[in-house]
């Protein structure tokens, strides 16, 4: 089926209200039934039924399905977490590994046994629209989630629909259901400006597109005033915010910064930045960590702490320009919290990378390590590279994470009293998750 091209691009409907079919989407029947054209109304009455949505990945991706639920539920339509007493399945999926594509592959294939209706959104559907997976399925793109409650209402009328070429940004005063009602998680900008060669997420979300500084600032107001306790920034790149758009980082922080509430009822928190775009921002972003409504925090990913292998996945710095981050922001910010992201057994890894790696790891001691085992994605250039044998690269992996889990980062704080939030319920059910803000 031809993806189909967003008709209404400029309309003045409001987010979540239907519009006519012929002026909505274009649609195609599965096999079996009926053309569009001759195809009466469906007996269910629509935005009654119920909705189950499963979210793989970042961030990102679930402020997008708190979007889509948002819209379907100021629709009328119930949102529910048992998946067998749902009338549609809504799977928002993540590109990043291949075990999370795996596993929409296995949720798919159960939909399907069980005759649900599906609609797969996400960064595969937009960077991998032809998988067989996906065939007879409606899916959405990352940039038409506005879209979603005309494509749940035609999919569960058995039409197939797809919604992927527009090219504009979704509103950020859609209607949002979040996953914690006392968090916000707030896309910055989509897409990067970066080209690593392991990375399919650019194919999904495209080149950068910042949101300004207004519509952002209007944002925060707003989920404030809804009692929200904690603003998480959340893109593919946080410090390449603004280079398509005439401004930066640091302006965007310090606007955001000063509509936070003076008693630091509520906190900000700053997504994922690469070292490329924060290297030249670094004494400016300091002085907005140290803020007392900002968390002294950032996620910093240096994924190999060898050089060889950081040009081979085309990184665009030096594991020295990554150091100067770190050095520069625990020397300036009190407390400062840096977590790493790290991929062992990337293709020419060698003994000697690997261990310059290790290295890195064991000298800064940093409180967050994601270790990834490299999995090639289909259609980038590493996918093509010389892979290391599977057996090493899990090898590495185990003896990153006794490294890391050898660490004691509270050591010496006993006796310390330090302002914390209770932000969440673990997963266990029994364990609390916490920010720690300052002392």
């Amino acid at each position: 089926m031809e993806d189909i091209e967003d008709l209404l691009i400029g309309s003045a409907t409001p987010p979540g209200f239907r519009l006519p079919l012929a002026a909505a989407v274009g649609v195609g029947t599965k096999r079996n039934q009926l053309s569009s054209s001759s195809l009466s109304p469906s007996p269910a009455i629509p935005g009654t039924q119920t909705i189950f949505i499963k979210t793989f990945g970042c961030s990102h991706n679930q402020s997008d399905s708190e979007y889509m639920a948002g819209q379907l539920s100021a629709f009328g339509y119930s949102l529910s977490d048992d998946p067998d007493h749902a009338d549609l399945w809504l799977i928002n999926t993540c590109t990043v590994k291949s075990p999370s594509q795996s596993a929409m592959d296995t949720i798919i294939s159960k939909g399907k046994s069980s005759n649900k209706p599906l609609v797969v959104a996400g960064c595969v559907p937009q960077g991998s629209r032809d998988l067989k997976e996906l065939e007879g399925i409606s899916i959405v793109g990352v940039q038409q989630i506005d879209r979603v409650v005309e494509i749940v209402e035609e999919t569960l009328k058995g039409h197939e629909v797809r919604l992927l070429t527009r090219k504009k940004l979704p509103a950020l005063d859609l209607p949002k259901v979040r996953k914690n009602k006392f968090v916000e998680i707030l896309p910055i900008n989509v897409g990067c400006l970066g080209a690593c060669t392991y990375c399919k997420t650019k194919h999904a979300r495209g080149h950068l597109g910042s949101y300004t500084i207004d519509s952002l600032v209007g944002r925060v107001k707003s989920v404030i005033s809804e009692g929200v306790k904690e603003i998480w920034l959340s893109s593919e790149d946080t410090g390449a915010y603004g280079r398509d758009i005439g401004v930066n980082l640091p302006t965007l922080l310090n606007a955001l910064v000063a509509e936070l509430p003076a008693d630091a009822s509520t906190m900000l928190r700053i997504g994922m930045t690469n070292p490329p775009y924060i290297l030249e921002h670094l004494k400016e972003i300091a002085e907005i960590l140290r803020h007392p409504c900002v968390y002294s925090f950032l996620h910093v990913p240096v994924q190999s702490g060898s050089d060889t292998i950081l040009s081979a996945m085309n990184r665009e710095y030096t594991v020295s320009e990554f150091r100067t981050v770190v050095d520069t922001l625990t020397e300036l910010v009190p407390e400062m919290q840096i977590a790493t992201d790290i991929i062992c057994g990337f293709p020419g890894e060698t003994d000697e990378d690997f261990l310059q790696t290790i290295n890195l790891i064991k000298e800064y001691k940093l409180p967050q390590v994601h270790i990834s085992q490299f999995y090639p994605r289909p259609g980038t250039p590493a996918a093509r590279m010389k892979k290391v044998p599977s057996n090493v690269v899990k090898r590495r992996s185990r003896e990153l994470t006794n490294v890391f889990e050898s660490f004691t980062p509270y050591s010496g704080m006993e006796g310390k009293v330090e302002r914390i939030w209770i932000t969440d319920i673990a997963s266990d059910g029994v364990h609390l998750v916490r920010q720690r803000s300052r002392s």
